[in-house]
């Protein structure tokens, strides 16, 4: 390949500029380990040039959500999404893989960053992240809201589950909002509590999206801090639950198609350190 033949960078349209830097994150990821075959099916129709990753004959699915801040010049904002994910690798790089078990690739073994998420569900409560993910990352990204639950250093030490609802939701007419509805489409549900965690050194995670005019491009995701991760079994699996309460809605019926009732293999969690903190008071003595 000569230099002219190298790809060249993708656009960053205005009013954007990368890298994107997150105030505070706020992450929980669960991984499904399920049949190649939809999973196959489905990247052929939205990421053509990709395949999916399989460890030991399963492909894996992967939820994730995020709840982060974001400061900027004028201001700063709180943004919520849901990712689902397809585990894969651009298909003409198949012969750079390591060999590698699920829990090795949780773990974060694979160095050549190639095992990355295809996405193919993207929803958000945020209409400029909304356009910033489409216009930068080619990702399938939609309106939705969020009523999320998480462990917090400001609630009960003992509250360590995770509890996520996707609900449906649209753009306002002028395109500058979004309307909520009360259809859930899915709910997750992880009860972490006494499950035995590792720190794990898994970034950059390798996004996946597929450009229709300029093709498949990729967008690492560096996290600072190591995730907790947590590798399930069979008897810690029933711990995670996913609820399809949509069905005939295409998330929802991409979920049933790619996970159906199989168990969770493995959560991993990640929560920004908090950067100050307001004391209990005292009183003075003596009276004004």
């Amino acid at each position: 390949m000569t230099p002219d033949q190298r790809p060249s960078l993708p656009p960053v349209p205005a009013p954007y500029q990368l890298p994107f830097h997150y105030g505070a994150l706020h992450n929980i990821g669960v991984d499904y380990l399920v049949d190649p075959e939809p999973a196959a099916e489905l990247l052929a129709e939205r990421h053509p040039g990709l395949a999916a990753t399989e460890f030991d004959g399963r492909a894996c699915v992967s939820l994730n959500y995020q709840l982060y801040f974001a400061q900027y010049p004028n201001g700063g904002g709180i943004t919520q999404e849901v990712e689902v994910n397809i585990i894969a690798h651009p298909a003409a790089e198949a012969h750079r893989l390591p060999a590698l078990d699920y829990h090795q690739y949780a773990r974060g073994f694979d160095q050549t960053k190639l095992l990355g998420i295809a996405r193919i569900h993207v929803l958000c409560d945020n209409p400029l992240a909304i356009d910033a993910g489409r216009r930068l990352y080619a990702e399938p990204k939609y309106p939705g809201w969020f009523e999320a639950t998480m462990p917090s250093l400001n609630g009960p030490a003992e509250q360590q589950s995770w509890s996520i609802a996707c609900k449906g939701a649209r753009f306002t007419p002028d395109g500058t909002g979004i309307e909520r509805d009360d259809r859930t489409l899915f709910s997750l549900h992880a009860d972490l509590a006494g499950l035995a965690a590792e720190p794990v050194n898994n970034t950059p995670i390798t996004g996946y999206g597929t450009d229709p005019e300029a093709g498949l491009l990729a967008g690492p995701m560096n996290v600072y801090h190591p995730y907790r991760y947590h590798g399930l079994d069979a008897a810690s699996a029933a711990r995670v639950r996913l609820d399809v309460t949509d069905p005939v809605g295409e998330v929802g019926r991409h979920l049933g198609q790619l996970v159906g009732a199989a168990p969770a293999s493995g959560v991993w969690t990640y929560q920004s350190a908090p950067v100050a903190a307001h004391n209990r008071p005292y009183y003075l003595p003596g009276k004004a």
